[in-house]
Protein backbone atom coordinates (compact mmCIF):
# COMPACT_ATOMS: atom_id res chain seq x y z
CA UNK A 1 0.00 0.00 0.00
CA UNK A 2 1.51 3.34 -0.98
CA UNK A 3 2.39 5.24 2.41
CA UNK A 4 0.09 8.77 2.88
CA UNK A 5 1.69 12.06 2.76
CA UNK A 6 -0.10 15.28 3.47
CA UNK A 7 -1.08 16.07 0.00
CA UNK A 8 -1.85 12.69 -1.68
CA UNK A 9 -4.45 11.94 0.55
CA UNK A 10 -6.68 14.31 -0.81
CA UNK A 11 -6.97 13.23 -4.42
CA UNK A 12 -6.12 9.29 -3.93
CA UNK A 13 -7.35 6.59 -1.52
CA UNK A 14 -5.17 4.53 0.30
CA UNK A 15 -5.93 1.48 -1.02
CA UNK A 16 -5.16 2.52 -4.40
CA UNK A 17 -1.22 2.35 -5.45
CA UNK A 18 0.16 4.09 -8.33
CA UNK A 19 -0.86 2.10 -11.17
CA UNK A 20 -4.41 2.09 -9.75
CA UNK A 21 -4.66 -1.29 -8.75
CA UNK A 22 -5.93 -2.71 -5.36
CA UNK A 23 -3.97 -1.79 -2.65
CA UNK A 24 -4.51 -4.29 -0.20
CA UNK A 25 -5.05 -3.66 3.48
CA UNK A 26 -3.24 -5.56 6.58
CA UNK A 27 -4.22 -3.91 9.35
CA UNK A 28 -2.39 -4.91 12.57
CA UNK A 29 -4.69 -6.74 15.61
CA UNK A 30 -6.00 -3.62 17.44
CA UNK A 31 -5.34 -3.94 21.07
CA UNK A 32 -6.41 -1.50 24.05
CA UNK A 33 -8.97 -0.20 25.99
CA UNK A 34 -11.46 1.13 23.12
CA UNK A 35 -11.02 -2.43 21.51
CA UNK A 36 -12.55 -4.35 24.30
CA UNK A 37 -15.23 -1.72 24.33
CA UNK A 38 -16.03 -2.41 20.96
CA UNK A 39 -15.88 -6.45 21.43
CA UNK A 40 -18.42 -6.35 24.22
CA UNK A 41 -20.79 -3.46 22.00
CA UNK A 42 -20.45 -5.98 18.91
CA UNK A 43 -21.22 -9.66 21.25
CA UNK A 44 -24.06 -7.77 22.07
CA UNK A 45 -25.56 -6.76 18.71
CA UNK A 46 -24.32 -9.73 16.87
CA UNK A 47 -26.42 -12.36 19.72
CA UNK A 48 -29.67 -9.54 18.67
CA UNK A 49 -29.02 -9.65 15.18
CA UNK A 50 -28.90 -13.34 15.14
CA UNK A 51 -31.73 -13.85 17.51
CA UNK A 52 -34.28 -11.36 16.70
CA UNK A 53 -35.97 -13.23 13.63
CA UNK A 54 -36.33 -15.98 16.37
CA UNK A 55 -37.76 -14.34 19.05
CA UNK A 56 -41.54 -14.03 18.77
CA UNK A 57 -44.04 -11.08 21.16
CA UNK A 58 -47.79 -12.09 21.09
CA UNK A 59 -47.18 -14.38 18.26
CA UNK A 60 -45.39 -12.33 16.15
CA UNK A 61 -41.79 -12.12 15.21
CA UNK A 62 -40.03 -9.57 16.79
CA UNK A 63 -38.18 -8.17 13.75
CA UNK A 64 -39.37 -9.30 10.16
CA UNK A 65 -39.21 -7.41 6.71
CA UNK A 66 -41.48 -9.47 4.16
CA UNK A 67 -40.98 -7.02 1.32
CA UNK A 68 -42.94 -9.56 -1.20
CA UNK A 69 -45.57 -9.92 0.95
CA UNK A 70 -45.24 -6.11 2.08
CA UNK A 71 -45.26 -7.02 5.75
CA UNK A 72 -43.22 -5.95 8.70
CA UNK A 73 -42.90 -6.56 12.16
CA UNK A 74 -40.81 -3.91 14.21
CA UNK A 75 -40.33 -4.86 17.52
CA UNK A 76 -43.35 -7.55 17.33
CA UNK A 77 -45.21 -4.58 16.31
CA UNK A 78 -47.44 -5.89 12.88
CA UNK A 79 -46.99 -3.48 9.55
CA UNK A 80 -49.31 -4.40 6.58
CA UNK A 81 -49.60 -2.78 3.23
CA UNK A 82 -52.18 -0.40 4.52
CA UNK A 83 -49.91 0.94 7.59
CA UNK A 84 -47.61 1.35 4.63
CA UNK A 85 -47.57 5.64 6.01
CA UNK A 86 -46.46 4.78 9.98
CA UNK A 87 -43.66 2.39 8.04
CA UNK A 88 -42.60 5.57 6.02
CA UNK A 89 -42.81 7.57 8.83
CA UNK A 90 -40.42 5.14 10.99
CA UNK A 91 -37.88 5.38 8.19
CA UNK A 92 -38.02 9.09 8.03
CA UNK A 93 -37.26 8.75 11.74
CA UNK A 94 -34.18 6.73 11.19
CA UNK A 95 -32.61 9.26 8.87
CA UNK A 96 -33.24 12.54 10.95
CA UNK A 97 -31.68 10.41 14.62
CA UNK A 98 -28.84 9.24 11.75
CA UNK A 99 -28.14 13.06 10.88
CA UNK A 100 -28.87 14.22 14.39
CA UNK A 101 -26.22 11.53 15.44
CA UNK A 102 -23.56 12.07 12.54
CA UNK A 103 -24.01 16.40 13.48
CA UNK A 104 -22.82 15.52 17.48
CA UNK A 105 -20.58 12.40 16.52
CA UNK A 106 -19.70 12.24 13.09
CA UNK A 107 -19.19 8.42 12.01
CA UNK A 108 -19.72 6.69 15.47
CA UNK A 109 -22.28 4.85 14.08
CA UNK A 110 -19.74 3.20 11.36
CA UNK A 111 -17.18 1.79 14.23
CA UNK A 112 -19.68 0.93 16.63
CA UNK A 113 -22.81 -0.45 15.22
CA UNK A 114 -22.84 -0.99 11.54
CA UNK A 115 -23.06 -4.63 10.19
CA UNK A 116 -20.22 -4.62 8.15
CA UNK A 117 -17.96 -3.26 10.54
CA UNK A 118 -19.11 -5.65 13.52
CA UNK A 119 -18.38 -8.84 10.97
CA UNK A 120 -15.28 -7.61 9.60
CA UNK A 121 -13.40 -6.28 12.53
CA UNK A 122 -15.03 -8.84 14.87
CA UNK A 123 -15.92 -12.03 13.14
CA UNK A 124 -14.03 -12.08 9.80
CA UNK A 125 -10.71 -10.45 10.84
CA UNK A 126 -10.26 -11.94 13.92
CA UNK A 127 -10.56 -15.51 12.10
CA UNK A 128 -7.81 -14.22 9.94
CA UNK A 129 -5.88 -13.37 12.38
CA UNK A 130 -5.86 -16.83 14.31
CA UNK A 131 -5.16 -18.46 10.74
CA UNK A 132 -2.97 -16.30 8.86
CA UNK A 133 -1.17 -14.63 11.95
CA UNK A 134 -0.99 -10.62 12.45
CA UNK A 135 0.37 -7.85 9.65
CA UNK A 136 3.85 -8.85 9.30
CA UNK A 137 2.51 -12.76 8.56
CA UNK A 138 -0.31 -11.82 6.79
CA UNK A 139 2.01 -9.58 3.88
CA UNK A 140 4.19 -12.54 3.82
CA UNK A 141 1.90 -15.20 3.22
CA UNK A 142 0.29 -13.20 0.49
CA UNK A 143 3.57 -12.82 -0.94
CA UNK A 144 4.91 -16.29 -0.90
CA UNK A 145 4.71 -19.03 -3.26
CA UNK A 146 1.57 -21.37 -3.16
CA UNK A 147 3.30 -23.99 -0.79
CA UNK A 148 1.59 -26.55 0.35
CA UNK A 149 1.40 -24.29 3.82
CA UNK A 150 -0.52 -21.41 1.96
CA UNK A 151 -2.58 -23.84 0.10
CA UNK A 152 -4.01 -24.94 3.87
CA UNK A 153 -4.35 -21.93 5.24
CA UNK A 154 -6.03 -20.55 2.36
CA UNK A 155 -8.45 -23.40 2.09
CA UNK A 156 -9.27 -23.15 6.12
CA UNK A 157 -9.92 -19.71 6.10
CA UNK A 158 -11.71 -19.65 2.73
CA UNK A 159 -13.86 -22.32 3.64
CA UNK A 160 -14.73 -20.80 7.51
CA UNK A 161 -15.53 -17.79 5.66
CA UNK A 162 -18.07 -19.33 3.03
CA UNK A 163 -19.68 -21.03 6.14
CA UNK A 164 -19.94 -17.97 7.85
CA UNK A 165 -21.28 -16.39 4.97
CA UNK A 166 -23.76 -19.08 4.52
CA UNK A 167 -25.14 -18.94 8.18
CA UNK A 168 -25.25 -15.24 7.71
CA UNK A 169 -27.64 -15.51 4.66
CA UNK A 170 -29.94 -18.05 6.33
CA UNK A 171 -30.30 -15.40 8.83
CA UNK A 172 -30.77 -12.62 6.61
CA UNK A 173 -33.55 -14.55 5.08
CA UNK A 174 -35.41 -15.14 8.67
CA UNK A 175 -35.50 -11.77 8.43
CA UNK A 176 -37.22 -11.49 4.82
CA UNK A 177 -39.60 -14.50 4.73
CA UNK A 178 -40.03 -15.39 8.44
CA UNK A 179 -38.31 -18.04 10.69
CA UNK A 180 -41.07 -20.21 10.77
CA UNK A 181 -41.12 -20.39 6.72
CA UNK A 182 -37.27 -20.39 6.62
CA UNK A 183 -37.46 -23.61 9.50
CA UNK A 184 -39.79 -25.35 7.75
CA UNK A 185 -37.87 -24.82 4.30
CA UNK A 186 -35.31 -26.59 6.44
CA UNK A 187 -37.12 -29.37 7.88
CA UNK A 188 -38.84 -30.37 4.18
CA UNK A 189 -35.42 -30.40 2.34
CA UNK A 190 -33.41 -27.92 -0.06
CA UNK A 191 -35.14 -30.54 -3.01
CA UNK A 192 -38.33 -29.40 -2.36
CA UNK A 193 -37.25 -25.73 -1.95
CA UNK A 194 -34.97 -25.10 -5.22
CA UNK A 195 -35.67 -21.99 -6.14
CA UNK A 196 -35.25 -20.85 -1.98
CA UNK A 197 -31.94 -22.60 -2.19
CA UNK A 198 -30.49 -20.83 -4.90
CA UNK A 199 -31.65 -17.78 -3.45
CA UNK A 200 -29.93 -18.63 -0.28
CA UNK A 201 -26.64 -19.36 -2.22
CA UNK A 202 -26.87 -15.97 -4.23
CA UNK A 203 -26.75 -14.13 -0.95
CA UNK A 204 -24.29 -16.41 0.49
CA UNK A 205 -22.10 -15.42 -2.54
CA UNK A 206 -22.98 -11.83 -1.98
CA UNK A 207 -21.76 -11.76 1.77
CA UNK A 208 -18.20 -14.05 0.73
CA UNK A 209 -17.60 -11.54 -1.99
CA UNK A 210 -17.85 -8.92 0.59
CA UNK A 211 -16.18 -10.17 3.62
CA UNK A 212 -13.14 -11.97 1.64
CA UNK A 213 -12.53 -9.53 -1.04
CA UNK A 214 -14.37 -6.34 -1.28
CA UNK A 215 -14.10 -5.55 2.53
CA UNK A 216 -12.77 -1.62 3.27
CA UNK A 217 -13.99 -0.83 -0.23
CA UNK A 218 -17.50 -1.33 1.53
CA UNK A 219 -17.04 1.76 3.72
CA UNK A 220 -14.33 3.85 1.20
CA UNK A 221 -16.71 3.42 -2.31
CA UNK A 222 -19.99 1.94 -1.62
CA UNK A 223 -21.79 3.13 1.26
CA UNK A 224 -23.62 6.64 0.96
CA UNK A 225 -23.22 7.01 4.39
CA UNK A 226 -19.25 8.19 3.93
CA UNK A 227 -20.74 10.73 1.57
CA UNK A 228 -23.41 12.02 3.44
CA UNK A 229 -21.11 12.79 6.97
CA UNK A 230 -19.30 14.97 4.27
CA UNK A 231 -21.95 17.56 4.20
CA UNK A 232 -22.90 16.82 7.82
CA UNK A 233 -20.12 17.37 9.84
CA UNK A 234 -18.43 20.93 11.12
CA UNK A 235 -15.85 22.06 13.50
CA UNK A 236 -18.40 20.92 16.60
CA UNK A 237 -18.48 17.29 15.78
CA UNK A 238 -17.43 14.86 17.80
CA UNK A 239 -14.89 12.76 15.89
CA UNK A 240 -12.06 10.57 16.35
CA UNK A 241 -9.36 13.15 15.58
CA UNK A 242 -5.47 13.68 15.76
CA UNK A 243 -4.23 16.82 17.84
CA UNK A 244 -2.14 18.65 15.75
CA UNK A 245 -1.41 21.39 18.03
CA UNK A 246 0.44 19.13 20.78
CA UNK A 247 1.42 16.39 18.01
CA UNK A 248 3.62 19.27 15.68
CA UNK A 249 3.74 21.87 17.68
CA UNK A 250 6.97 24.05 16.67
CA UNK A 251 8.91 22.17 15.14
CA UNK A 252 6.78 18.79 13.82
CA UNK A 253 6.48 15.30 14.45
CA UNK A 254 9.64 13.35 14.55
CA UNK A 255 10.94 9.97 15.80
CA UNK A 256 11.90 9.45 19.54
CA UNK A 257 14.73 9.42 20.94
CA UNK A 258 16.38 7.31 24.26
CA UNK A 259 16.63 10.13 26.72
CA UNK A 260 15.80 13.19 25.24
CA UNK A 261 14.06 15.79 27.25
CA UNK A 262 11.57 16.09 24.12
CA UNK A 263 9.59 19.11 26.03
CA UNK A 264 12.97 21.40 25.52
CA UNK A 265 13.28 20.85 21.33
CA UNK A 266 10.28 22.40 20.28
CA UNK A 267 9.09 18.62 18.99
CA UNK A 268 5.12 17.39 18.88
CA UNK A 269 4.55 14.83 20.74
CA UNK A 270 3.89 12.81 17.57
CA UNK A 271 7.16 10.16 17.32
CA UNK A 272 6.53 9.53 13.69
CA UNK A 273 5.75 5.62 14.76
CA UNK A 274 3.12 4.93 12.02
CA UNK A 275 1.41 2.82 14.51
CA UNK A 276 -1.55 4.38 13.94
CA UNK A 277 -2.00 4.39 10.36
CA UNK A 278 -0.65 0.08 10.41
CA UNK A 279 -3.64 -0.68 12.64
CA UNK A 280 -6.12 1.47 10.40
CA UNK A 281 -8.95 -1.17 8.89
CA UNK A 282 -9.26 1.41 5.93
CA UNK A 283 -5.74 2.15 5.47
CA UNK A 284 -5.50 6.12 6.38
CA UNK A 285 -3.33 8.44 8.01
CA UNK A 286 -5.28 9.76 10.77
CA UNK A 287 -3.21 12.62 10.98
CA UNK A 288 -3.85 14.36 7.98
CA UNK A 289 -7.20 15.09 9.86
CA UNK A 290 -10.63 13.86 8.98
CA UNK A 291 -11.35 11.43 6.57
CA UNK A 292 -14.23 9.90 3.94
CA UNK A 293 -12.71 6.41 4.46
CA UNK A 294 -12.49 6.95 8.39
CA UNK A 295 -14.43 4.91 10.63
CA UNK A 296 -14.10 6.53 13.43
CA UNK A 297 -13.51 2.42 14.98
CA UNK A 298 -10.57 3.70 17.89
CA UNK A 299 -8.09 1.30 16.71
CA UNK A 300 -5.65 4.48 16.10
CA UNK A 301 -6.39 5.49 19.55
CA UNK A 302 -5.44 2.50 21.61
CA UNK A 303 -2.27 2.55 19.24
CA UNK A 304 -1.72 5.74 19.95
CA UNK A 305 -1.67 5.26 23.60
CA UNK A 306 -0.09 1.82 23.39
CA UNK A 307 3.07 4.27 21.85
CA UNK A 308 2.53 7.33 24.49
CA UNK A 309 2.43 5.18 27.07
CA UNK A 310 6.15 3.71 26.27
CA UNK A 311 8.12 6.47 25.52
CA UNK A 312 6.51 8.51 28.98
CA UNK A 313 4.24 10.87 27.22
CA UNK A 314 0.59 11.83 27.94
CA UNK A 315 -1.84 9.64 26.33
CA UNK A 316 -4.83 10.99 24.19
CA UNK A 317 -2.96 12.18 21.37
CA UNK A 318 -5.85 10.73 19.09
CA UNK A 319 -8.98 10.71 20.69
CA UNK A 320 -12.57 11.70 20.77
CA UNK A 321 -12.85 15.58 19.98
CA UNK A 322 -14.00 18.09 17.65
CA UNK A 323 -11.52 20.47 15.71
CA UNK A 324 -13.12 23.35 17.74
CA UNK A 325 -12.11 21.47 21.11
CA UNK A 326 -8.76 20.97 19.68
CA UNK A 327 -7.96 24.68 18.23
CA UNK A 328 -10.01 26.11 21.06
CA UNK A 329 -10.31 24.00 23.68
CA UNK A 330 -13.94 24.52 23.95
CA UNK A 331 -16.18 21.49 24.76
CA UNK A 332 -18.88 19.85 23.64
CA UNK A 333 -21.77 22.44 22.85
CA UNK A 334 -25.75 21.54 22.38
CA UNK A 335 -25.64 24.19 19.37
CA UNK A 336 -28.81 25.86 17.17
CA UNK A 337 -28.15 23.29 14.72
CA UNK A 338 -28.48 20.24 17.22
CA UNK A 339 -31.78 21.71 18.39
CA UNK A 340 -33.08 22.23 14.88
CA UNK A 341 -32.68 18.30 13.77
CA UNK A 342 -33.91 17.63 17.94
CA UNK A 343 -37.10 19.47 17.25
CA UNK A 344 -37.92 17.49 13.92
CA UNK A 345 -37.36 14.34 15.44
CA UNK A 346 -39.65 14.86 18.58
CA UNK A 347 -42.10 16.07 16.31
CA UNK A 348 -41.86 12.94 13.85
CA UNK A 349 -41.91 10.53 17.20
CA UNK A 350 -44.88 12.57 18.44
CA UNK A 351 -46.76 11.87 15.09
CA UNK A 352 -45.88 8.62 14.62
CA UNK A 353 -47.04 7.51 18.61
CA UNK A 354 -50.52 9.48 17.51
CA UNK A 355 -50.55 7.31 14.71
CA UNK A 356 -50.40 3.96 16.73
CA UNK A 357 -53.35 4.82 18.89
CA UNK A 358 -54.88 5.97 16.87
CA UNK A 359 -54.43 3.00 14.34
CA UNK A 360 -56.91 0.21 14.35
CA UNK A 361 -56.46 -3.52 14.76
CA UNK A 362 -59.13 -4.29 11.72
CA UNK A 363 -58.37 -2.51 8.17
CA UNK A 364 -61.79 -2.35 6.15
CA UNK A 365 -62.34 -1.43 2.21
CA UNK A 366 -65.66 -1.38 0.30
CA UNK A 367 -64.96 -0.76 -3.03
CA UNK A 368 -68.16 -0.26 -6.18
CA UNK A 369 -67.54 -3.18 -8.24
CA UNK A 370 -65.62 -1.36 -11.64
CA UNK A 371 -67.80 -1.03 -14.64
CA UNK A 372 -71.33 -2.04 -12.77
CA UNK A 373 -74.08 0.93 -12.57
CA UNK A 374 -76.85 0.52 -10.36
CA UNK A 375 -80.26 -1.33 -10.44
CA UNK A 376 -83.07 -0.25 -9.99
CA UNK A 377 -85.79 -3.19 -7.68
CA UNK A 378 -89.17 -3.85 -6.56
CA UNK A 379 -90.56 -1.30 -4.24
CA UNK A 380 -87.99 1.64 -5.42
CA UNK A 381 -84.91 0.28 -4.11
CA UNK A 382 -81.58 0.93 -5.73
CA UNK A 383 -79.00 -2.00 -5.34
CA UNK A 384 -75.03 -1.40 -5.94
CA UNK A 385 -72.50 -4.32 -5.71
CA UNK A 386 -68.90 -4.09 -3.94
CA UNK A 387 -66.19 -5.82 -3.12
CA UNK A 388 -65.04 -5.82 0.09
CA UNK A 389 -61.56 -6.42 1.70
CA UNK A 390 -61.38 -6.98 5.35
CA UNK A 391 -57.54 -7.04 6.90
CA UNK A 392 -57.11 -8.70 10.73
CA UNK A 393 -54.00 -6.84 12.06
CA UNK A 394 -54.10 -8.60 15.49
CA UNK A 395 -53.13 -12.20 16.31
CA UNK A 396 -56.64 -13.18 17.66
CA UNK A 397 -59.73 -14.60 15.60
CA UNK A 398 -62.27 -12.19 14.61
CA UNK A 399 -65.74 -13.68 15.08
CA UNK A 400 -69.56 -13.03 14.01
CA UNK A 401 -68.42 -10.05 11.48
CA UNK A 402 -71.00 -7.99 9.71
CA UNK A 403 -71.97 -4.45 8.15
CA UNK A 404 -74.23 -2.19 9.21
CA UNK A 405 -75.24 0.97 6.67
CA UNK A 406 -74.67 3.95 9.57
CA UNK A 407 -75.52 6.90 7.53
CA UNK A 408 -79.08 6.07 5.20
CA UNK A 409 -81.59 3.68 5.59
CA UNK A 410 -80.71 0.72 3.77
CA UNK A 411 -79.80 -3.01 3.83
CA UNK A 412 -76.07 -4.54 3.21
CA UNK A 413 -76.11 -8.52 2.04
CA UNK A 414 -72.83 -10.44 2.14
CA UNK A 415 -72.98 -12.74 -0.80
CA UNK A 416 -71.15 -15.90 1.25
CA UNK A 417 -73.56 -14.71 4.56
CA UNK A 418 -73.52 -11.72 6.60
CA UNK A 419 -71.97 -13.51 9.62
CA UNK A 420 -68.45 -14.48 8.77
CA UNK A 421 -65.24 -14.89 10.62
CA UNK A 422 -61.52 -13.71 10.03
CA UNK A 423 -58.78 -15.61 11.21
CA UNK A 424 -55.65 -14.06 13.46
CA UNK A 425 -53.36 -11.74 11.01
CA UNK A 426 -55.61 -13.08 8.34
CA UNK A 427 -57.83 -11.39 5.62
CA UNK A 428 -61.34 -11.60 4.02
CA UNK A 429 -62.44 -10.73 1.08
CA UNK A 430 -65.80 -10.89 -0.71
CA UNK A 431 -68.62 -9.89 -2.46
CA UNK A 432 -71.98 -7.26 -1.05
CA UNK A 433 -74.91 -5.52 -2.23
CA UNK A 434 -76.03 -2.51 -0.49
CA UNK A 435 -79.71 -1.42 -1.47
CA UNK A 436 -81.27 2.09 -0.77
CA UNK A 437 -84.90 3.13 -0.99
CA UNK A 438 -84.75 6.13 -3.83
CA UNK A 439 -86.48 8.46 -1.84
CA UNK A 440 -82.93 8.52 0.45
CA UNK A 441 -81.13 9.19 -2.28
CA UNK A 442 -80.09 13.48 -2.60
CA UNK A 443 -77.14 12.93 -5.80
CA UNK A 444 -76.26 10.88 -8.30
CA UNK A 445 -73.01 9.65 -6.50
CA UNK A 446 -73.85 9.77 -2.27
CA UNK A 447 -71.52 8.80 0.22
CA UNK A 448 -71.88 6.44 2.16
CA UNK A 449 -70.67 5.24 5.94
CA UNK A 450 -70.57 1.34 6.61
CA UNK A 451 -69.93 0.13 10.16
CA UNK A 452 -68.05 -2.81 10.97
CA UNK A 453 -69.02 -5.23 13.84
CA UNK A 454 -67.90 -8.19 15.29
CA UNK A 455 -70.50 -8.90 17.86
CA UNK A 456 -71.87 -5.99 19.46
CA UNK A 457 -68.17 -4.28 19.35
CA UNK A 458 -67.74 -1.95 16.50
CA UNK A 459 -64.30 -2.50 15.41
CA UNK A 460 -63.68 -0.15 11.90
CA UNK A 461 -66.17 2.51 10.16
CA UNK A 462 -65.24 3.17 6.36
CA UNK A 463 -66.65 5.35 3.53
CA UNK A 464 -68.01 4.30 0.22
CA UNK A 465 -69.71 5.56 -2.74
CA UNK A 466 -73.15 5.08 -4.12
CA UNK A 467 -74.61 5.37 -7.69
CA UNK A 468 -78.28 6.27 -8.28
CA UNK A 469 -80.07 7.72 -11.24
CA UNK A 470 -79.99 11.29 -11.88
CA UNK A 471 -83.95 12.14 -11.50
CA UNK A 472 -83.41 12.08 -8.06
CA UNK A 473 -80.38 15.02 -7.55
Amino acid sequence: MAEQGQDNFRDTIGTLNEEGKRAWVFPKKPDGKWYEYRKYVSYVLLLFLFSAPFIKIGGNQFLMFNVLERRFNIFGYPFWPQDFHLFVIMMIIGVVFVILFTVAFGRLFCGWVCPQTIFMEMVFRRIEYWIDGDRGKEIRLKKMPWTKEKIKKRALKWSIFFIISFLIANVFLAYLIGSDQLIRYITDGPSKHISTLVSLLIFTGVFYFIFAWFREQVCIIACPYGRLQGVLLDNKSIVVAYDHKRGEKEEGRAKFKKNEERATTGKGDCIDCFACVHVCPTGIDIRNGTQLECVNCTACIDACDHMMEAVNLPTGLIRYASEDNIEKKEKFKFTPRLKGYTAVLGILIAVLIGMLFLRNDVEARILRLPGQLYEHKADNMISNVYTFKLVNKTIEDINDVYFKLASHKGTIEVVSGNFFDISGQGLAEGTLFIEINASAIKSDKEQLEVEVYSGDELIETTVTSFLGPRMYR
